[in-house]
């Protein structure tokens, strides 16, 4: 082969090869109502106190991993107390720098959602505008990057991320249904370009809550399940579902369609009521069997022999922490309110890291 053939090749075979995703660590996967990483069931072998643990997804709520807030007006309420000003490139990187400890407790998954949730925790206007995406649905690039570089550590650390795509106090800015469309293509498209194999999709938090979008409501929810589906890259496509509001069985036309079940258990305050809502899921039609997994829950009572985590547990379902600050908490607790403290800061925090550790035995 002549030189510049050999120079040519030197030097083009890089841009070339800078468009295949790198080689992934971390990979989920559903064999009927179990998880698995990397072939393997989650926890294999594992049970506690009788119960089997092995294929659970024990997560937290951690949605605002990427949040910013592009409303002047209220830009300024997440301020933090040593700097006076919001700084959203922060906030990520103390989110990444807290991932190994909660790894550590065998925290295995976390939900981010890339218009968050309330910064309140529980808010009834939302006039702050956190949104990956702009009006017509196409990307915020700096959201985009925050996203890539948590999911990237993820993958390095074999935790999986629960990507939740709309919110209800958010996909109001998002101008009309094509919108919409297009940041549902846009996302799937970006995660399977990337290759990326660690993520499971939540449409939307809550689809039966105050959604302006028809397409994000429960009745036609599924046509954008399909739309995932449908999206194949090298013979691979996302695994995903929706969720709904605290206590709600899901409906038989996401149940068809889903790859897993996500409740909530918000509102629900007796324990015993996870397990009937979990049983109450697999009887819906069209069930198979398939994970369920409970992504936001904010009763803990971790130091008590029955509470909802507990509880879930019994019934074979994964349990998902759900954490604000309370009034008159301070700058150290609440994992969704702004600004976060992303490390072990608090009582409530520690309760359920030291539950977690107990049930999973760490990730040894």
């Amino acid at each position: 082969m002549k030189l510049h053939v050999l120079l040519l090749l030197f030097f083009v075979a890089p841009a070339f090869g800078s468009k295949i995703p790198p080689k992934r660590k971390t990979i989920v996967s559903i064999v009927r109502d179990q998880f698995y990483v990397n072939g393997q069931p989650t926890f294999k072998g594992r049970t506690w106190n009788g119960y089997r643990i092995e294929g659970l997804l024990p997560n937290s709520r951690m949605v605002q991993g990427i949040f910013d807030d592009r409303n002047p007006e209220t830009r300024g309420k997440w301020a933090y107390p040593d700097t006076r000003i919001w700084d959203a490139n922060r906030n990520t990187e103390e989110f990444i720098a807290a991932m190994p400890v909660w790894k550590e407790h065998g925290l295995l998954a976390f939900t981010l959602n890339l218009q968050g949730g309330s910064p309140e925790g529980y808010s009834q206007n939302q006039p702050w505008i956190n949104s990956a995406f702009n009006p017509d649905g196409s990307w915020d690039v700096p959201y985009r990057d925050r996203l890539k570089r948590i999911l990237d550590r993820a993958d390095q650390l074999g935790m999986v991320a629960i990507v939740g795509l709309f919110y209800f106090g958010q996909d109001q800015y998002l101008k009309n249904e094509t919108a919409v469309l297009q940041a549902v293509d846009n996302t799937t498209d970006w995660l399977l370009r990337k290759g990326y194999r660690n993520v499971l999709l939540e449409i939307n938090n809550e689809c039966d809550i105050r959604y302006d979008h028809a397409i994000l409501q429960p009745q036609r929810v599924p046509e954008l399940i399909r739309r995932v589906k449908a999206k194949r890259r090298n013979g691979r496509r996302l695994l995903v579902s929706t969720s709904y509001s605290g206590g709600t069985v899901p409906k038989e036309n996401v149940v068809r369609e889903a790859d897993f079940l996500i409740l909530h258990g918000n509102g629900v305050k007796d324990p015993t009521r996870i397990m009937t809502i979990v049983a109450q899921t697999r009887a819906v039609a069209g069930y198979r069997p398939m994970p369920i997994v409970i992504n936001e829950d904010d009763h803990f009572d971790f130091d008590k022999p029955a509470n909802n985590f507990r509880a879930a547990t019994s019934a074979y379902a994964s349990w998902g922490f759900f954490d604000y600050r309370l009034s008159g908490e301070g700058f150290n607790d609440g994992y969704q309110s702004v600004p976060v403290n992303w490390q072990i800061s608090s009582p409530r925090k520690k309760g359920f890291f030291d539950a977690l550790k107990e049930v999973t035995n760490g990730l040894r």
